[in-house]
């Protein structure tokens, strides 16, 4: 049975050969309007420089009539500088964050994209640093219990890119989890939760690393102004962090280039297409958006060209501890922030789909 909780801190082969066209938005990952071709038995590319895609999602996204109305690929992934304007001022400030910027305050909105403008802002894979696999393959990693004993970590390793979030611990749980981590999704909110319910359990510091890119959630007025202070190196001027150093969670390097930012119409498009819940119309409407994980599934579904899900909400989510590295058994509670029944039917539905690979068992 669902428990119910007021508030949470933290949170198959391609088919007839065909030809189809996406649109693509240079915000995501390269550029331009792209032709996709899906082919017989292996591969196919959804991108022109994606011909080694077993299961490449594009294709299957328009072989399935439901999907193919909801994905809009051409709707911005990423917020940087280049995009700001007064007709986005004038729009977003009419929604409250994450979906919005109603009731902030436009110099700390505005201070921040300043920083975010080179073009490693606006890409989630930085073209310039490396050159592209032929097929982007990603790993989501959620927290879900079903991940202990599973064995995963080398097939999870083994994909190009790995997203991570919230409290994200692998030591200890190297075989079930993997140790590689390429983006490291967040609000300042469930980072700094999870370093204060997990630190028993191992997360002792937010991960860090050369190639490691961090994914700001913009759930709050917190999340625009540490974003600006991790970018200058200085500690946070104001607000509810003030005083701290971000140098702390995200190491010395202070380079813009580390950092992403979700555009907060991508939030919205998620929400209203993917995770519209019934608790909106409810007195906890407020309070709901997607949860962490989904953010970062559904980033992963809109710039990969492969994506599999590892440790997310499955239909027999009862037999599993809430976290994979808890050492005790403890309960999955639904909280009203979020709706983990409606993911969990998404994520089924995309695997079904085979637009994604979900870890089962």
């Amino acid at each position: 049975p669902r428990r119910w909780s007021r508030t949470r801190s933290t949170g198959p082969e391609p088919g007839t050969a065909h030809h189809l066209e996406l649109s693509w938005d240079p915000r995501h990952r390269i550029s331009g309007r792209a032709r996709y071709r899906a082919r017989l038995p292996h591969g196919g590319s959804a991108h022109p420089q994606s011909t080694s895609c077993r299961h490449p999602l594009y294709p299957a996204i328009q072989r399935h009539p439901h999907f193919r109305a909801l994905f809009d690929l051409s709707t911005p992934v990423l917020l940087s500088g280049g995009l700001f304007t007064q007709e986005l001022w004038d729009r977003l400030g009419q929604h409250k964050a994450p979906y919005g910027w109603q009731g902030l305050s436009r110099q700390a909105i505005a201070s921040t994209l300043g920083l975010l403008n080179d073009s490693e802002s606006a890409r989630l894979f930085a073209v310039s640093r490396q050159r592209l696999p032929r097929c982007i393959r990603c790993a989501v990693v959620g927290n879900g219990g079903i991940l202990n004993g599973s064995r995963q970590g080398q097939n999870i390793d083994a994909h190009d890119y790995v997203f991570r979030l919230n409290g994200a611990v692998t030591r200890g749980f190297e075989d079930d989890v993997g140790t590689k981590i390429s983006f490291y999704g967040f609000t300042v909110n469930t980072m700094k939760n999870s370093l204060l319910a997990y630190a028993h359990l191992g997360f002792t510091s937010v991960p860090q690393g050369q190639d490691l890119r961090y994914i700001f959630i913009p759930s709050d007025i917190r999340d625009y102004v540490m974003l600006r202070s991790a970018i200058l190196g200085v500690p946070v001027p104001e607000g509810h962090d003030k005083g701290d150093r971000p140098q702390t969670y995200f190491g010395p390097e202070a380079s813009a280039s580390k950092f992403k930012l979700l555009h907060p119409d991508f939030i919205s498009y998620l929400r209203e297409r993917f995770l519209k819940s019934k608790l909106i119309n409810t007195k906890f409407g407020d309070l709901y958006m997607p949860s962490t994980g989904a953010l970062m599934l559904l980033t992963a579904l809109h710039t990969c060209d492969q994506v599999s899900a590892y440790g997310f909400i499955t239909s027999n989510y009862w037999k599993f501890s809430d976290h994979y590295f808890e050492r005790i058994k403890k309960p999955l509670i639904f909280y009203v922030n979020h709706d983990l029944s409606l993911e969990a039917t998404l994520w089924k539905d995309l695997h079904e789909a085979g637009i994604l690979w979900l870890y089962q068992r």
